[in-house]
């Protein structure tokens, strides 16, 4: 399920760096969050869909090199994703 075009518009808007910004790793770390957070709620219901899991792993994957690259480039800015997303505790 590909994100309602609205709320792929919120997330992009709280997370720009500039005006235009839509592919920045923040924004992308941001959107796979949204999806990451989608697929989990998916799962509850659909214990066996085997197939959609496997896209969850390989969306988990990116976004943990995505995190790996952005705390390396800015960890100022890692630090405000993570705290953002409340992804490390």
């Amino acid at each position: 399920m590909v994100l309602i075009q609205s709320k792929k518009t919120q997330v992009i808007e709280n997370f720009k760096i500039h005006p235009k910004d839509t592919g920045s790793s923040v924004v992308q770390i941001a959107l796979l969050t949204e999806r990451i957070n989608y697929l989990t709620e998916h799962f509850k219901a659909h214990k066996k869909d085997f197939h959609s899991r496997r896209g969850l792993l390989m969306m988990i994957g990116k976004r943990r090199r995505l995190l790996s690259y952005l705390q390396k480039t800015d960890p100022k800015k890692y630090q405000e994703t993570i705290n953002k997303l409340d992804l490390r505790k």
